[in-house]
């Protein structure tokens, strides 16, 4: 786990380490063990160290072949030791790291190394032979790629802001992400950014990149969401054993370190599983953490209740912290800047608060982040579960979009407002695409595919890497992704979500944490906005810089700050919120 960067230079040109050093002094964090750049012509790696498996020097990074295969890898392959085994009667290796086993794999099997890799990655691989430069990044999108052209060359890094740090990079504003920013919760999705002059590769892709700056892209990777042959006549329990055992492979895999591992134990249903799978396979004595604040506006600030009794219940070292309203709001500067791209869910700041607390005890945690996609947890789901294959665009966009393309009229200044609803458009395509039988598996797809991509598992990337902590996510574990992908939708969608996971909960936890509602991660002041927050929020939308800038209607923005808790979108997060942070990050980093 790590920080990764680079620059390509085209045409004849060399590429210069400096940049590199500039991006990886922005992203230290990351990768806070070691640093090493290494160089060739007109190719330039840089990697930050996060010493997880292999602390040894033979681990380090950049890594070099004895062919001059050369690599920079963020992310953790967790079948490297199986695969190593393959490949050893081939190779010689030099180290016990996942690193030398990726470019072992790439030797022997080319581009279709990747098939082979069961984990999370951002790779960029430098080949002499065929002179080209593979950037890849792993299935599900957990490990972050971000790429800018310019000016013959090509940067990437594992933050936007490092490339932003080396200079030269276009920091206008993107029209069309900021529309998706304000109609999907702040999300963005691959591969645009809030910002103009970077882009994101998407999850699933190789991108081959050659001398002369051309470059193509393919996505390696697409599970169905159609009902498979090889399930005719699966049964309720037949689906719930196979996803039992599936979760249980994904958990063991994701305990593969050379450190302990941790939990954050937000006591829901999906971390808690986790827990009780962990003690299944015979871990004890298993570290577990979770978070709570100050209740605001009617709502409690904690599920201690829930984490307490799983922790007592598996005999975990559970660690609880509790973040008070006034040492909350200095918090938020820090989240902001931790933050690759501005993010508007509540939690982002409660995760930096945990990972602060976690990195005084472990390294690598496991989490629960991405159940609620794959197996239809939200209440915006549930629609979908009645509504006719061609009614999933009406459906999820009734009870998913903060602002419809009308009302973007009323909040965005004239130059700012896109002629065409661009984010429809984006979830239009997506979801007639073939390959999705039902409304709920097109939406579901649309979920795990491109949203979820750019909502929790980037803001948990973020969070965690900004102290150092390598958060791995096992309902992202690609084999399970497929099988929840053609599972049935009513198994998923049943008992108001994850019905699936809760007959699977009541067979290993206490009753009391599945037959519950279902809780989010709760930080009530900021979906009821109170002093200090209004101050702050006022300030940043009433900044030099905001009016600069001008995003907003002051008629609307004026509006919100009269009334700021009266406006709340679909999955009731604030709105003033939403448009505050996003004024926050710009100016924290200078950028827009």
């Amino acid at each position: 786990m790590c920080g990764i960067a680079g620059e390509i230079a085209f045409n004849g040109r060399r590429a210069s380490q400096e940049a590199v050093l500039d991006i990886m002094g922005a992203m230290t964090s990351r990768g806070p063990d070691g640093r090493g750049t290494w160089e060739a012509g007109w190719v330039a790696l840089g990697h930050q160290r996060l010493s997880i498996i292999d602390v040894s020097t033979a681990g380090a990074q950049p890594m070099v072949d004895d062919g001059g295969l050369a690599i920079t890898f963020n992310g953790c392959i967790y079948n490297y030791k199986e695969l190593r085994r393959e490949l050893e009667p081939e190779f010689t290796f030099r180290s016990t790291s996942d690193t030398e086993v990726i470019l072992k794999a790439y030797r022997k099997w080319g581009d279709d190394f990747v098939h082979h890799l069961v984990g999370m990655f951002a790779i960029a691989l430098y080949d002499p032979r065929r002179q080209e430069v593979l950037l890849v990044r792993d299935r599900l999108g957990i490990k972050p790629v971000y790429v800018s052209h310019r000016h013959g060359r090509l940067r990437f890094a594992s933050s936007l802001p490092a490339l932003v740090a080396s200079g030269g990079i276009d920091t206008s504003i993107d029209e069309a992400a900021l529309h998706h920013y304000l109609s999907w919760h702040s999300i963005v999705p691959a591969p645009r950014t809030i910002l103009d002059g970077v882009q994101k590769l998407p999850a699933a892709t190789i991108r081959t990149i050659r001398p002369d700056g051309t470059w193509h892209d393919r996505e390696y990777w697409k599970p169905s969401y159609t009902r498979k042959a090889e399930h005719s006549g699966w049964s309720a329990a037949d689906w719930q054993d196979a996803v039992r055992e599936s979760l249980k492979t994904a958990v063991r895999r994701r305990m593969v370190a050379d450190v302990p591992v941790g939990v954050l134990l937000s006591g829901g249903l999906d971390s808690s599983l986790l827990v009780a799978l962990l003690a299944e396979e015979g871990q004890h004595g298993l570290s577990t953490f979770s978070i709570g604040f100050d209740g605001a506006g009617g709502d409690s600030g904690n599920e201690f209740a829930y984490s307490d009794l799983v922790a007592r219940e598996f005999g975990t070292r559970h660690e609880q912290l509790h973040v008070s309203t006034s040492e909350f709001a200095p918090s938020i500067a820090g989240a902001v800047g931790a933050m690759s791209e501005p993010m508007a869910s509540h939690d982002v700041t409660a995760f930096h608060l945990l990972c602060q607390t976690v990195t005084e005890h472990v390294k690598v945690v496991q989490c629960g982040q991405g159940a609620d996609e794959v197996f239809g947890g939200y209440g915006y789901h549930q629609p979908l579960a009645s509504a006719g294959r061609s009614g999933a665009l009406s459906a999820f966009s009734a009870s998913f979009v903060d602002h419809s393309h009308e009302e973007l009229l009323n909040i965005l200044e004239p130059e700012w407002y896109s002629g065409t609803d661009v984010s429809r458009e984006v979830l239009a395509d997506n979801l007639r695409a073939p390959g999705a039988e039902t409304a709920l598996d097109a939406v579901l797809r649309l979920d795990t595919h491109l949203l979820m991509v750019d909502d929790p598992v980037k803001r948990l990337d973020n969070m965690s890497m900004a102290w150092g902590i390598e958060a791995r996510v096992p309902f992202l574990d690609h084999e399970l992704v497929e099988l929840a992908a053609a599972c049935p939708p009513e198994f998923k969608a049943s008992q108001g979500g994850k019905g699936i996971l809760k007959d699977l909960g009541r067979q290993l936890l206490p009753a009391a944490v599945v037959d519950r509602p279902k809780g989010y991660f709760p930080v009530p002041a900021l979906r009821h906005l109170e002093e200090p927050f209004i101050s702050m929020v006022r300030e940043a939308l009433h900044a030099p810089e905001a009016k600069q800038r001008g995003l907003f209607q002051p008629a609307y923005i004026d509006g919100l700050l009269a009334n700021p808790n009266v406006q709340r979108t679909p999955v009731n997060s604030n709105v003033l919120w939403q448009l505050a942070l996003l004024e926050m990050w710009l100016q924290h980093h200078g950028v827009g």
